[in-house]
């Protein structure tokens, strides 16, 4: 571990931990489904932004990437389809695991397979409408993967388009264009969708591919800033974060104390709600990507978070506190007994991530680094 932490960048590694944090943190309220009160909202608000973070975070990380690539002068479809190779190593083995756990315990339990299974394995099962109750963390998942794939396919059409912009100001129109064209899908749901529930907003719009492929693109648009502008990137950092604390503040505290609920105002928080805070997570990164690194004590426990994220995602709710559920129910548990069962389930989470991280997931997405696939490739 000591060998990868020497090159990470501290604040990008304690935005990927804060993410999954919260995402944890919110599906602790499975232990105690009746709990009421301010905390359990917090929670609830912790799960959406957790996953933003990521979305957001993972556009950043890959823009850059593609940003290098695709302004180079040997960008092809060679070099393309080697990009996409690259982050299937890295992101397909944990989910493909997971897959085959959540199926395995669906088989255990004497639960039902959802009807069109085969979806799940060319991530199409929230394509377009609702996903099944079954891995129900892989919705997050499809969107990266559908996102992986649309902007560079789109970036390659430009090759063959005759125009006097710079590969830069191209790479910056195709990056507005998916932006415009997703938040375009969120409008056409607004006006045609009736129910106006937070559990149908969660499921219906949040949670399907075809509304949410945008929440990757404003993380690229500022891989974008980064690059060309980095000087503004590095000068406008305090400006920037001050500004994103107060606009998630505003977003996610102050909007529901006055009352703004779906119900009522359904305009703003199928269209508006969600790529306002990306927008607000985007301003966090010149601060953080500008953290280059912190004390031992600090940076290990969070390194080790953010190394061990993905497998904390995959395996912490549909896969160990499901199974912890189904073994011991926890409906009339009593509070000190609620706590220990809480640090257990927290505590096998992070042990199970990192033998998976360790003996699975590290070795296979190191594969992507071999000679003989760059050879291949070159």
């Amino acid at each position: 571990m000591q060998a990868h932490s020497e090159k990470r960048v501290f604040g990008l590694d304690l935005m990927r931990a804060m993410a999954i944090v919260l995402v944890v943190f919110s599906h602790v309220s499975w232990i105690v489904p009746n709990a009421q009160g301010v905390i359990p909202d917090l929670m609830g608000i912790a799960g959406v932004l957790g996953v933003e973070i990521f979305f957001v975070l993972s556009g950043f990380l890959i823009g850059r990437i593609i940003y290098r690539l695709y302004t180079s002068d040997n960008f092809n479809f060679k070099s393309l389809s080697y990009f996409w190779v690259r982050r299937w190593f890295r992101t397909l083995p944990n989910y493909y695991l997971a897959l085959i756990i959540n199926i395995g315990i669906s088989v255990y339990l004497g639960l039902a397979l959802p009807d069109r299974l085969w979806t799940y394995f060319l991530f199409l099962q929230n394509l377009t409408t609702e996903m099944p109750s079954f891995f129900v963390e892989s919705w997050s998942l499809s969107i990266e993967e559908f996102a992986y794939i649309i902007g560079p396919l789109l970036l390659y059409f430009t090759l063959f388009i005759k125009t006097k912009l710079s590969k830069s100001k191209q790479f910056l129109c195709v990056t507005f264009l998916i932006i415009l064209i997703f938040i375009l899908t969120k409008w056409l749901y607004a006006i045609n969708d009736d129910v106006k529930t937070m559990h149908h907003w969660n499921s219906h719009l949040k949670a399907v591919v075809i509304y949410r492929i945008d929440a990757i693109y404003y993380g690229v648009f500022a891989a974008y800033i980064s690059m060309v502008k980095p000087k503004f990137w590095k000068q406008s950092k305090y400006i920037a974060m001050g500004l994103s604390v107060l606009s998630l503040g505003v977003i996610n505290i102050a909007v529901p104390l006055q009352y703004i609920f779906i119900e009522t105002h359904s305009t703003f928080w199928n269209l508006w709600y969600l790529p306002l805070n990306s927008i607000a997570i985007l301003l966090a990164l010149p601060m953080l990507s500008e953290l280059k690194k912190a004390p031992k004590l600090i940076s290990r426990p969070i390194t080790f978070i953010s190394l061990t994220s993905y497998a904390i995602y995959v395996l912490h709710y549909s896969i160990i506190l499901q199974l912890m559920k189904y073994n011991l129910p926890t409906d009339n548990l009593p509070k000190f007994d609620i706590l220990i069962y809480i640090l257990t389930y927290l505590s096998l989470t992070l042990i199970c991530a990192y033998f998976v991280y360790r003996l699975f997931e590290r070795p296979l997405t190191n594969l992507r680094d071999t000679s003989k696939l760059k050879t291949y490739f070159n």
